[in-house]
């Protein structure tokens, strides 16, 4: 358990008895990701140092970005400010917004057949005029550090090595360095997409925790949820997980990152709401997120040393 990664709150709850009040002291963690991920990331950095010496070449990392979206735009600075921590050659190729699907990917295939390209990632969404799953499935396996190739997704369900989808797994790397016991707890996952929802449950389970998929349709979401020793919220819904939702004492991880119409960051995760519910708890801005980054970061370097190891 890594307590200097994480912020211990003291909440004193104050209960009236007549004449007699009893203090109880409850101790939150608050799971610091932005700080467990600079650790990670230093960590990194010096396995880098060490695999350029070995092998006479860094980690390579091609991102692709098509057109100008201001959030794409946002999170591909964020990957490629970090690959240049981490002492990664990253490079950035960028295609206008009207570039035919045809030449993104023949782009793609050139990457592909460079030997000194470990892994490619194509920034989403794209333009609607353009097949997403035609270029996720044009990405090859061994190069996809997304982790959403069909290959790689069929063995993550087959419990075959894979490179795992970056986001589910910061959350289980969260879980692991926060302390939480995940076996043969009950967890459950707001969301059913194929980017979070099911690949986090699928981890979850594969650490023998006993999982349900809860989503839109799900009767009584608040009851299912108040079941959870470990929650994680996934839906994209500003604060829709209130206090009504979570047990007292569950491990609660906030995947979404919603924009309040007064411009803030705020997750799936009503926080105020549920921070004196929870056990450990992570925030918005400052949780998963960076461990997204990270992880594409892991799985970069996994690439690289598949590749030069067969």
């Amino acid at each position: 358990m890594m307590f200097n990664r994480i912020f211990g709150i003291m909440l004193a709850i104050v209960i009236g008895f007549t004449s007699v009040s009893v203090v109880r002291l409850t101790k939150i963690m608050i799971i610091d990701g932005k700080m467990i991920s600079q650790s990670l990331k230093d960590a990194m950095k010096i396995e880098v140092d060490a695999l350029a010496e070995q092998y006479g070449r860094r980690p390579c990392l091609m991102v692709i970005i098509v057109g100008d979206n201001p959030a794409s735009r946002s999170y591909v600075r964020g990957k490629i400010k970090a690959t240049e921590y981490c002492g990664f050659d990253g490079h950035l190729v960028e295609l206008p917004e009207d570039v035919s699907e045809a030449t993104l990917l023949a782009e793609i295939d050139k990457l592909n057949n460079d030997p000194l390209v470990d892994g490619i990632l194509v920034q989403l969404p794209l333009p609607k005029h353009i097949s997403e799953d035609k270029v996720i499935a044009a990405i090859s396996a061994e190069k996809d550090v997304d982790g959403f190739h069909p290959e790689n997704v069929a063995r993550l369900w087959l419990n075959q090595h894979c490179i795992l989808p970056c986001t589910p797994k910061g959350i289980i790397e969260l879980l692991d360095q926060a302390g939480v016991e995940m076996a043969g707890k009950k967890a459950v996952v707001i969301g059913r997409s194929n980017i979070v929802g099911k690949p986090v449950a699928k981890l979850l389970l594969d650490r023998n925790a006993t999982v349900t998929i809860a989503h839109s349709r799900t009767k009584d979401l608040a009851a299912v949820c108040r079941e959870a020793d470990i929650l994680v919220a996934a839906v994209g819904r500003a604060k829709m997980v209130t206090a009504e939702y979570v047990k007292p004492g569950a491990a609660v991880i906030d995947v979404g990152i919603n924009r309040t119409e007064d411009g803030k960051l705020v997750g799936d995760v009503d926080y105020e709401a549920v921070l004196p519910v929870a056990g450990a708890i992570t925030p918005v801005p400052g949780g998963v997120g960076p461990m997204t980054i990270t992880m594409l970061m892991r799985n970069t370097i996994e690439c690289f040393l598949n590749r030069m190891n067969n």
